[in-house]
Protein backbone atom coordinates (compact mmCIF):
# COMPACT_ATOMS: atom_id res chain seq x y z
CA UNK A 1 0.00 0.00 0.00
CA UNK A 2 1.30 3.70 -0.64
CA UNK A 3 2.25 5.00 2.53
CA UNK A 4 0.89 8.30 1.98
CA UNK A 5 -2.44 6.11 2.07
CA UNK A 6 -1.85 4.75 5.93
CA UNK A 7 -4.15 6.62 8.01
CA UNK A 8 -2.03 5.90 10.84
CA UNK A 9 0.58 7.38 9.89
CA UNK A 10 1.20 11.18 10.66
CA UNK A 11 0.86 13.46 7.51
CA UNK A 12 3.51 16.53 7.15
CA UNK A 13 4.50 18.16 4.18
CA UNK A 14 7.77 19.00 3.91
CA UNK A 15 9.95 22.05 2.97
CA UNK A 16 12.27 20.45 0.34
CA UNK A 17 8.87 19.41 -1.19
CA UNK A 18 7.08 23.16 -1.61
CA UNK A 19 6.25 24.35 -4.33
CA UNK A 20 6.73 28.13 -5.14
CA UNK A 21 3.33 29.31 -3.57
CA UNK A 22 3.90 26.91 -0.68
CA UNK A 23 7.06 28.23 0.01
CA UNK A 24 6.12 32.28 -0.23
CA UNK A 25 3.15 31.01 2.54
CA UNK A 26 5.87 29.12 4.67
CA UNK A 27 8.26 32.50 4.58
CA UNK A 28 5.42 34.53 4.98
CA UNK A 29 4.16 32.21 8.72
CA UNK A 30 7.83 32.27 9.40
CA UNK A 31 8.10 35.92 9.63
CA UNK A 32 5.17 36.37 11.38
CA UNK A 33 4.43 36.44 15.46
CA UNK A 34 4.17 32.48 15.34
CA UNK A 35 8.11 32.42 14.48
CA UNK A 36 7.07 28.41 13.35
CA UNK A 37 5.50 26.40 10.85
CA UNK A 38 4.22 23.18 12.60
CA UNK A 39 1.68 20.85 13.11
CA UNK A 40 -1.62 21.66 11.11
CA UNK A 41 -0.04 24.70 9.48
CA UNK A 42 2.20 22.21 7.97
CA UNK A 43 -0.65 20.04 6.90
CA UNK A 44 -2.69 22.81 5.60
CA UNK A 45 0.39 24.08 3.11
CA UNK A 46 -0.81 21.32 0.83
CA UNK A 47 -3.32 23.79 0.01
CA UNK A 48 -1.27 27.33 0.10
CA UNK A 49 -4.34 29.35 -0.31
CA UNK A 50 -5.98 27.37 3.16
CA UNK A 51 -2.68 28.17 5.03
CA UNK A 52 -2.44 31.59 4.36
CA UNK A 53 -5.89 32.37 5.22
CA UNK A 54 -5.99 30.27 8.30
CA UNK A 55 -3.44 31.18 9.43
CA UNK A 56 -4.72 34.94 9.24
CA UNK A 57 -7.86 33.97 11.10
CA UNK A 58 -5.38 32.12 13.64
CA UNK A 59 -2.74 34.90 14.18
CA UNK A 60 -5.76 37.41 14.67
CA UNK A 61 -7.63 34.66 17.45
CA UNK A 62 -4.15 34.47 19.23
CA UNK A 63 -2.68 37.66 19.46
CA UNK A 64 -5.49 40.71 18.83
CA UNK A 65 -9.07 40.21 20.12
CA UNK A 66 -10.27 42.17 22.65
CA UNK A 67 -10.08 39.02 25.16
CA UNK A 68 -6.95 39.08 27.66
CA UNK A 69 -4.92 35.75 26.83
CA UNK A 70 -6.03 34.09 30.06
CA UNK A 71 -10.03 34.10 28.43
CA UNK A 72 -8.66 33.31 25.28
CA UNK A 73 -6.39 30.83 26.49
CA UNK A 74 -8.98 29.05 28.54
CA UNK A 75 -11.02 29.05 25.40
CA UNK A 76 -8.68 27.21 23.63
CA UNK A 77 -8.22 24.47 26.28
CA UNK A 78 -11.63 23.75 26.63
CA UNK A 79 -11.16 23.02 22.48
CA UNK A 80 -8.38 21.39 22.38
CA UNK A 81 -9.50 18.61 25.38
CA UNK A 82 -13.13 18.69 23.34
CA UNK A 83 -11.38 17.36 20.26
CA UNK A 84 -8.55 15.17 22.59
CA UNK A 85 -6.11 17.33 20.30
CA UNK A 86 -2.97 16.46 21.88
CA UNK A 87 -0.47 18.64 19.78
CA UNK A 88 -2.61 21.31 20.63
CA UNK A 89 -2.74 20.12 24.51
CA UNK A 90 0.77 20.32 24.29
CA UNK A 91 1.12 23.95 23.01
CA UNK A 92 -1.26 26.05 24.44
CA UNK A 93 -1.41 24.28 27.90
CA UNK A 94 2.16 26.26 28.59
CA UNK A 95 0.87 29.24 27.37
CA UNK A 96 -2.21 29.20 29.59
CA UNK A 97 -0.60 28.80 32.59
CA UNK A 98 1.82 31.47 31.80
CA UNK A 99 -1.67 33.86 30.56
CA UNK A 100 -2.87 32.93 34.14
CA UNK A 101 -5.41 30.07 34.12
CA UNK A 102 -4.48 27.53 37.23
CA UNK A 103 -2.31 25.08 36.92
CA UNK A 104 -4.83 23.33 39.05
CA UNK A 105 -7.77 24.50 36.48
CA UNK A 106 -5.64 23.05 33.48
CA UNK A 107 -5.37 19.85 35.14
CA UNK A 108 -8.86 19.60 35.86
CA UNK A 109 -10.18 20.85 32.48
CA UNK A 110 -7.41 18.11 30.50
CA UNK A 111 -8.80 15.18 32.61
CA UNK A 112 -12.63 16.25 32.11
CA UNK A 113 -13.19 17.17 35.38
CA UNK A 114 -15.12 20.44 36.31
CA UNK A 115 -12.59 23.48 37.10
CA UNK A 116 -12.56 25.64 39.92
CA UNK A 117 -12.62 28.61 38.18
CA UNK A 118 -14.07 31.90 39.45
CA UNK A 119 -15.62 35.36 38.09
CA UNK A 120 -15.14 36.34 33.98
CA UNK A 121 -12.80 32.42 33.30
CA UNK A 122 -16.12 30.83 35.04
CA UNK A 123 -17.87 32.49 32.01
CA UNK A 124 -15.90 31.85 29.19
CA UNK A 125 -15.67 28.07 30.11
CA UNK A 126 -19.40 27.81 30.77
CA UNK A 127 -19.73 29.45 27.51
CA UNK A 128 -17.40 27.60 25.71
CA UNK A 129 -18.22 24.01 27.24
CA UNK A 130 -22.37 24.34 26.73
CA UNK A 131 -21.54 25.74 22.90
CA UNK A 132 -19.13 22.64 22.05
CA UNK A 133 -21.04 19.78 24.22
CA UNK A 134 -24.90 20.83 23.22
CA UNK A 135 -23.95 22.91 20.08
CA UNK A 136 -25.97 25.67 21.92
CA UNK A 137 -25.63 28.59 24.27
CA UNK A 138 -28.70 28.74 27.10
CA UNK A 139 -30.22 32.78 27.69
CA UNK A 140 -28.37 32.95 31.02
CA UNK A 141 -24.61 31.78 30.15
CA UNK A 142 -25.34 34.12 26.88
CA UNK A 143 -26.25 36.90 29.34
CA UNK A 144 -23.43 36.51 31.41
CA UNK A 145 -21.10 36.54 28.95
CA UNK A 146 -21.93 39.60 27.03
CA UNK A 147 -22.27 41.75 30.44
CA UNK A 148 -18.94 40.49 31.69
CA UNK A 149 -17.41 40.66 27.99
CA UNK A 150 -19.68 42.32 25.74
CA UNK A 151 -20.35 41.16 22.14
CA UNK A 152 -17.54 41.89 20.27
CA UNK A 153 -15.69 39.83 23.15
CA UNK A 154 -18.35 36.97 22.73
CA UNK A 155 -18.20 37.16 18.98
CA UNK A 156 -14.52 36.71 19.03
CA UNK A 157 -14.60 33.95 21.72
CA UNK A 158 -16.80 32.03 18.87
CA UNK A 159 -14.15 32.50 16.47
CA UNK A 160 -11.56 31.38 18.42
CA UNK A 161 -13.74 28.53 19.41
CA UNK A 162 -14.19 28.01 15.39
CA UNK A 163 -10.62 28.49 14.48
CA UNK A 164 -9.18 25.97 17.02
CA UNK A 165 -11.98 23.70 16.37
CA UNK A 166 -10.05 23.39 12.75
CA UNK A 167 -6.91 23.17 14.34
CA UNK A 168 -8.17 20.09 16.45
CA UNK A 169 -9.88 18.90 13.58
CA UNK A 170 -6.82 19.06 11.46
CA UNK A 171 -4.53 17.57 14.00
CA UNK A 172 -7.21 14.74 14.56
CA UNK A 173 -7.47 14.15 11.07
CA UNK A 174 -4.08 13.86 10.36
CA UNK A 175 -3.06 12.40 13.62
CA UNK A 176 -0.34 15.00 13.80
CA UNK A 177 1.65 13.83 16.95
CA UNK A 178 3.19 15.74 19.91
CA UNK A 179 6.50 16.54 19.69
CA UNK A 180 9.72 13.86 20.07
CA UNK A 181 9.80 12.95 23.49
CA UNK A 182 6.97 14.70 24.71
CA UNK A 183 4.11 12.93 26.15
CA UNK A 184 0.39 12.60 25.23
CA UNK A 185 -2.29 14.38 27.15
CA UNK A 186 -5.18 12.56 25.94
CA UNK A 187 -5.77 8.20 25.62
CA UNK A 188 -4.93 7.26 22.27
CA UNK A 189 -8.33 5.76 22.05
CA UNK A 190 -9.80 9.12 22.78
Amino acid sequence: MDPSLDCNRPFELEPETFNARQREVYASILAGPRGAVEGPLRVWLLSPELAERAQALGEFCRYHTSLPATLSELAVLVVGRFWRADFEWHVHAPIAQRAGVDPVAIHAIRHGAEPELQGTQKIVYEFCRALLETRKVSDEIYASAVLALGRTAVVELVGILGYYGLISMTIRAFRIPVPRGASESFPADA
